[in-house]
């Protein structure tokens, strides 16, 4: 998918939500501006997790980035932008469930493009 985060005071992010199982348990990866940063996360419960974070290059307000999202089995690979920053095997949620797009407390993000 296509993301252009636009503003925010304590967040600038947008992210892919996948493995949805209900409110309190799925993935997401998320890029997000303002930290220059790439996590996965995984919510079990309700409570946030950490999968892998890696720092990135300055994600630019107001331009369109791409963020992909492969996951088979326990492999979850994520693209930021075409270059390949998480590469993991994690086992925390398995099996299928919805997929869409995320953003997170105040930030305002357009998203294009998304495919599944």
């Amino acid at each position: 998918m296509k993301f252009r985060p636009i503003w925010g005071e304590n967040a600038q992010a947008g992210g892919i939500v996948f493995r949805f199982k209900d409110q309190d348990n799925y993935y997401v990866a998320r890029a997000n501006a303002n930290e220059s940063n790439l996590n996965l996360y995984y919510f079990d419960k309700g409570k946030r997790m950490s999968a892998k974070e890696v720092a990135t290059p300055t994600i630019a307000l107001n331009e369109w980035h791409t963020l992909k999202v492969d996951f088979k089995g326990r492999k979850i690979q994520v693209e930021l932008d075409g270059k390949m920053l998480i590469d993991v095997e994690d086992e925390h949620i398995s099996g299928a469930g919805p997929v869409g797009v995320w953003t997170r407390f105040d930030s305002k993000t357009a998203f294009d493009e998304f495919k599944y």
